[in-house]
């Protein structure tokens, strides 16, 4: 099942200190994912000063539940407190942006 992920970070002055600081790990994990083929897309939010403030996935999990202990329980952003908020909502994504079906 699919699901896209919004997480926020939060708002105090350490905010962008503590996701430089797990940020590496962060990408690390995010690479072994998607080689699992649980991760399939994934960016940062930028405010208007392009700075960033949290993060959007879209992320392929047998459930809710299995996302959140498998993917969220380990995620550097969340033990180390970058991201604040986490917004998780089912969606579909169409074959053919996942490379398994024609366009036309």
């Amino acid at each position: 099942m699919h699901f896209l992920v919004t997480a926020y970070d939060g708002t105090d002055s350490e905010a962008a200190k503590r996701r430089l600081s797990v940020r590496e790990q962060h990408l690390d994990n995010v690479k072994k994912r998607i080689g699992a083929g649980t991760h399939l897309f994934g960016a940062a939010l930028l405010d208007n000063d392009n700075n960033m403030i949290g993060s959007i996935m879209i992320v392929d999990y047998p459930s809710k539940e299995e996302l959140e202990t498998e993917w969220l329980g380990n995620e550097p952003y969340v033990i180390g407190k970058v991201w604040q908020e986490i917004d998780i909502k089912p969606c579909i994504v169409p074959d053919f942006f996942l490379n398994k079906g024609e366009l036309y």
